[in-house]
């Protein structure tokens, strides 16, 4: 390979720049030029101008923008094979043979097409003497990777694209502050979303937000009964204590004949057949710009890199790659294949094979679309109850985290949706000790999905020797069936406690669930706990901030995150803000560190660099401490920057929770209680731990705790994002090669 041109083409993606940024520096890093195409595929037909080396320094400061700094448009020239002997002919003049192309389905499909007529054209610019005789020697093949941008997510191959998490951020926002007007004025609102074949955007924001109705392409409704269904729906809502009614449609949705079902529509039914006084808010745009979230941030950094490596890799003979992500890992898959899958479903949907659709979307869609129908009830499903309902408690231990109330109302509401009684235990651990408890409802819970904290109270007491013999009369007194604990170490290291006793105390052997929920991410047998995305976003808003400040006086911050003894938040926030320089207590901090760092410090300031950002972990080293090095980086700066410290502290705790974290917590809810229902009753019911490990859900025994948890530090032994440290290093550089 001789250079890479790179290009964004499609509809743009908030990470875009940070997939450009990514490639651009692993290239240089690696030694190969890259070149960026503006204007996507028009700008490979037109040439000139409009395909420009890239260095270093040109993608910098780039992170925090939407959209795509060097453009995108539809090109109907690059359709014709005029149009790609011309794009042919100019790759060949710049030395390119390979391509990174960031896009949806048509632009990736554009450039296989390309890739497959590659010899073609070069014998055909050959023999119009166009390009040099040798050049089919130089050029034989062009090689190509494909990164998947769309806000949709609706590609085949991967399971989140380039900015759909900032889309869905957008739409939770909105319905966020919809609903409080809303509830204001007991009106009906009708919310909607960008998804003409895919119903992602509207099902998600739906289930982060609270909706009470949705409409999607893959599940479309009776053309003769879905306004009586959905305006009973919203009827029985209201009548249940309901101030508002949220209808979220997607701009694709449509019935089973393929009648499109339109705001307008849904509109006029409220207000037809429920008097209600409804209004429309079409999101539009606004779902396609903005400053990217931290996933897509780091979504596009993780793939920008990949794809570079991809490219290296690739023999002339290899069949072109989608570089997508599963359960927080890349993966590579056959570009053409998921191409023809992710047309085949739009297919389907124009055929009205709305099951075929749904089936190609996967388990794990067609999964949230149920728990969503469950959700959206205005009160349990009247359908016959078990006779002996069973009794399963709900709380909380450590400290809290965004989502907390989110698994709450999921896990009240699935358990009464199934005729069980729901016990919400007060104040972690000492409300079970002193049987602290009382029974939530189905409206008990309404409100909570959107709300941070945690409502039902949490701290991190662990019960010591004498408090097992009250935890256990407390369960026999009130009779608890099953317990979801929602948590973080001290949860963890109290359930343990209990299993541990099981012996001791019988009334122990009753299925518990730990599903985990701490900013810090550091809970074993989950890549990912709930609040950590929530926290993340949090760090890396404040930090876009303090960067635009520092830009403006020459300033170097140093930035303390939480975490403990975790890492997790310092790295992937210094992952996706460009920050220069990670500390983290699993690697820990020399003095030769810190000198190395003050000399590029200087370095670089003296070289015209207007700011420095270095993330510190909160107990990255016990005497190496924000405010040492803060003053350490003053004296040897003196004239030459400004240095200032911002330590977060608990704003990373607060807020709402991201979209992320309330959806993830749902479901997450739903498996811990059809576990505990399913153990309840056998004679050893297990005590276990919840969690996404490769993108799955899985429960792990408690019989492992010890084997997975470093009790030392409170944190996995086998921590994934780790691996992620060689990327932030290398973009972290101040030029290719200068830092190793």
């Amino acid at each position: 390979m001789n250079r890479i041109g790179i290009l964004t083409s499609g509809g743009d993606a908030p990470g875009m720049n940070a997939a450009l940024r990514s490639a651009v520096r692993t290239a240089l890093d690696l030694g190969i030029g890259i070149y960026g195409i503006w204007e996507g595929y028009q700008g490979m037909v037109d040439g000139g101008d409009r395909i420009r080396e890239l260095t270093w320094e040109s993608v910098g400061g780039i992170l925090q923008r939407g959209g795509t700094i060097i453009g995108t448009a539809r090109c109907k020239d690059f359709r014709t094979r005029e149009g790609r002997l011309k794009a042919a002919r100019n790759l060949v003049n710049n030395g390119i043979d390979g391509l990174i192309i960031i896009g949806g389905d048509g632009s990736l499909t554009g450039g296989a097409i390309f890739r497959e007529e590659w010899p073609e054209l070069i014998a055909d610019l050959i023999q119009s003497g166009e390009i040099p005789p040798d050049s089919a020697e130089d050029y034989p093949n062009l090689v190509i990777a494909g990164l998947p941008g769309s806000i949709d997510n609706d590609m085949y191959g991967t399971e989140m694209t380039i900015g759909a998490d900032t889309a869905l951020h957008r739409i939770t926002e909105a319905i966020d502050a919809i609903t409080s007007t809303a509830s204001s004025h007991q009106r009906s609102f009708v919310v909607e979303v960008m998804g003409k074949n895919c119903g992602y955007l509207a099902m998600m924001g739906a289930l982060a937000a609270g909706a009470d109705w949705v409409f999607i392409p893959e599940v479309p409704p009776d053309p003769e009964s879905w306004k009586e269904e959905m305006c009973q729906a919203l009827s029985t809502g209201r009548k249940a204590g309901r101030r508002d009614s949220i209808v979220v449609v997607a701009e694709g949705a449509c019935d089973k004949k393929g009648n499109p079902i339109t705001s307008q529509e849904i509109k006029i039914t409220l207000e037809k057949k429920l008097g209600e006084d409804t209004r429309i808010t079409i999101l539009g745009h606004v779902q396609r710009g903005g400053s990217p979230t931290a996933f897509d941030r780091n979504l596009g950094t993780i793939l920008g890199y990949s794809a570079v490596n991809e490219l290296k890799e690739t023999k002339p003979e290899d069949e072109p790659q989608l570089i997508g992500m599963r359960g927080n890992r890349v993966v590579s898959s056959p570009l053409m294949e998921c191409v023809e899958i992710t047309k085949q479903i739009s297919n389907y949907a124009d055929e009205n094979q709305f099951d075929k659709v749904l089936e190609l979307r996967g388990s794990g869609f067609q999964a949230t679309y149920q728990i969503l129908q469950t959700l959206l009830q205005a009160g349990p499903n009247p359908v016959e109850k078990p006779k002996n309902p069973f009794r399963i408690a709900v709380m909380h231990s450590g400290g809290p985290a965004p989502g907390m109330n989110t698994v709450v109302r999921a896990a009240v509401r699935w358990g009464s949706d199934q005729g069980h009684t729901m016990l919400g235990i007060s104040n972690g651990f000492p409300g079970l000790i002193e049987g602290d408890l009382k029974e939530l409802s189905w409206m008990d819970v309404s409100g909570w999905v959107s709300q941070g904290g945690a409502e039902i109270g949490t701290n991190r007491t662990i019960p010591n020797e004498g408090d097992f013999y009250s935890i256990a009369r407390t369960i026999e007194q009130e009779q608890i069936d099953g317990i979801l604990l929602i948590g973080g170490e001290s949860g963890y290291d109290s359930v343990y406690g209990m299993f541990s006793r099981q012996k001791d105390f019988p009334t122990f052997r009753i299925p518990i669930v730990c599903l985990p929920a701490t900013i810090d991410n550091d809970r074993p047998g989950s890549e990912l706990s709930i609040g950590a995305d929530t926290a993340l976003n949090s760090i890396v808003y404040a930090v876009d901030q303090i960067k635009r400040s520092a830009v403006a006086s020459r300033r170097c911050f140093v930035v303390e995150t939480m975490g403990r003894y975790c890492g997790y938040l310092a790295l992937m926030s210094g992952l996706a803000t460009g920050a220069e320089r990670v500390y983290i207590h699993e690697e820990g901090i020399t003095l030769k560190d810190l000198q190395d760092d003050v000399d590029h410090l200087v370095t670089g300031f003296n070289q015209g660099k207007r700011l420095g950002l270095l993330i510190r972990n909160e107990s990255a080293h016990p005497v190496y401490t924000t405010d040492f090095m803060v003053r350490l980086f003053e004296v040897e700066g003196k004239e030459i920057f400004d240095v200032r410290q911002a330590i977060l502290g608990h704003q990373q705790q607060g807020g709402n929770p991201t979209p992320f974290d309330r959806i993830q917590g749902t479901r997450l809810a739903v498996q811990s209680i059809d576990f505990i229902l399913k153990e309840i009753g056998k004679k050893d019911p297990r005590t276990v731990f919840i969690g996404l490990e490769g993108g799955k859900i899985q429960f792990t025994g408690m019989e492992d705790y010890t084997s997975l948890e470093d009790w030392e530090y409170g944190r996995p032994i086998s921590q994934w994002w780790m691996d992620l440290r060689p990327i932030a290093r290398l973009l972290a550089q101040p030029g290719p090669q200068q830092w190793k």
